[in-house]
């Protein structure tokens, strides 16, 4: 069953870049060559783009992620590993000059595709280091952290 779970080329991925295509940003796919291997990448902008399933990634605070009553054990410690993995990720990126955009999948349900672009498109144009676009409770949120 696990092995049907794509990494790659998800729904809520495939809706943000098309949001950004049709805007007119230009971007590179899956480079292998960066850390994690970025879901989106913005060679101009420096800006490497991840696009997290909240449950698969852990999103605290989203309704979207709830452990499964069976074998909690093992979830927790699987989205535990995945967490430890993208810090890893990240705090690589941006030892290598790169910043970091998390793109939560509950944001691509919650936000507009406009809005959205928007906000990727603002996140892009600033100078934090990380910075993450996503819903907590009713409220879309925008943190960045890191250098800025």
């Amino acid at each position: 069953m696990m092995a049907r779970i794509r990494s790659a080329n998800t729904g809520p991925e495939m809706l943000v870049r098309k949001g950004l295509h049709e805007a007119g940003f230009r971007f590179r796919l899956h480079v292998r060559e960066l850390s994690g291997t970025p879901d989106i990448v913005f060679p101009k902008f420096r800006c490497a783009v991840f696009v997290h399933g909240c449950f698969w990634h852990g999103h605290l605070g989203c309704k979207y992620y709830r452990l499964p009553k069976t074998r909690s054990e093992f979830w927790a410690s699987k989205v535990e590993n995945n967490r430890a993995r993208d810090q890893r990720n990240i705090h690589s990126l941006v030892e290598t000059g790169w910043r970091v955009l998390i793109v939560w999948e509950c944001a691509t349900k919650a936000i507009s595709l406009d809005g959205l672009v928007r906000a990727i498109s603002e996140v892009l144009q600033g100078t934090n280091s990380i910075s993450e676009i996503g819903t907590v409770g009713s409220r879309t949120t925008i943190e960045h952290t890191g250098i800025s």
